[in-house]
């Protein structure tokens, strides 16, 4: 079974409303609950809480593409370890919400 990507109109890969270009596949653990989402706008638009960030060897992303966890070394590698699909190199102006 496929882990589960929580978020808004998101496709079989995990591209949401609010990021849906091709390489927008890597998806986010939310640290308390442990559900993974689309985007933090995804979660916070979804929930009556504040996306809280994930520890960084906490296996805090998931692909979008072929659900493998991963952790954030082998997510700053650019693409999956596992299928090799990239990732959107702009998510790192994100890294302050997503990661502790």
């Amino acid at each position: 079974m496929l882990a589960l990507i929580n978020g808004i109109d998101i496709d079989n890969q995990g591209r949401c409303v609010h990021y849906h270009e091709e390489n927008d596949v890597a998806c986010l653990k939310r640290a308390q609950c442990g559900e993974y989402y689309a985007c933090y706008l995804c979660h916070d638009a979804s929930e009556n809480h504040h996306f809280l960030a994930s520890d960084k060897n906490d296996s805090p992303v998931l692909c979008g593409v072929c659900r493998h966890k991963m952790n954030f070394d082998e997510y700053t590698s650019g693409k999956c370890p596992y299928c090799g699909h990239a990732f959107n190199p702009n998510c790192k102006k994100h890294y302050s919400i997503y990661f502790s």
